[in-house]
């Protein structure tokens, strides 16, 4: 498999799992299915509209193939039908959230890498994928995004997409790196919501 394929594939990936997000942050807020795949279209695609834009891959991917606004409109209205008792909307949605963090820090970094950015600003621009949906989607929600709280977040994205980018930079463009990437940053991003993991506060007096 070529990796043009995969970057699609994973891409693709993050889309559906962040559009699952902004679609369970909608019944939550007891939203009609209009604003359901408003948020499910914003945030599966918003991380990659400002990669795309950042990097100069003008117009951006989504606009160019059919496929990425499918499958975003699909996440959405299978949750719109599908979607589980309300109890169960948060842990669903941080998990799924994590997923698509996961995956677009990691396409994030190699779609940057392709277009000969340094190995920091392949990292950034990986990161600020992996985060851009999931912040339009709080704040058209009404949240504080994830991403200004204490919480553990930007942190494993940024090193789901170091990790891509050492091995490039390295000249190493094994299948599995960016799979390892995924489920590193995944994992640390689950694991800092289950034990409670913070950044540092500044101190009050």
């Amino acid at each position: 498999m070529s990796g043009s394929v995969v970057l699609h594939v994973l891409d693709l990936a993050g889309i559906f799992v962040f559009g699952i997000t902004g679609a369970l942050v909608g019944v939550r807020k007891k939203l009609d299915v209009f604003g359901i795949l408003v948020l499910a279209l914003v945030t599966g695609l918003g991380g990659g509209f400002v990669r795309d834009v950042l990097i100069g891959a003008t117009p951006p991917a989504a606009l160019l193939d059919w496929w990425y606004l499918a499958v975003p409109v699909a996440a959405g209205l299978l949750t719109f039908f599908l979607h589980p008792g309300i109890g169960r909307l948060e842990r669903l949605v941080n998990i799924f959230d994590a997923a698509g963090l996961a995956l677009f820090c990691v396409t994030g970094a190699l779609k940057a890498i392709e277009y000969d950015l340094s190995p920091l600003s392949a990292a950034l621009i990986g990161t600020i994928s992996g985060i851009g949906g999931g912040v339009i989607r709080d704040v058209l929600s009404g949240r504080v995004p994830v991403v200004l709280r204490s919480e553990i977040y930007a942190t494993p994205a940024f090193l789901g997409a170091g990790i891509v980018v050492l091995a490039a930079a390295l000249d190493y463009y094994a299948l599995w790196v960016p799979i390892a990437a995924a489920v590193i940053c995944f994992t640390i991003r689950l694991l800092a919501i289950r034990r409670g993991w913070n950044a540092p506060l500044p101190r009050t007096p």
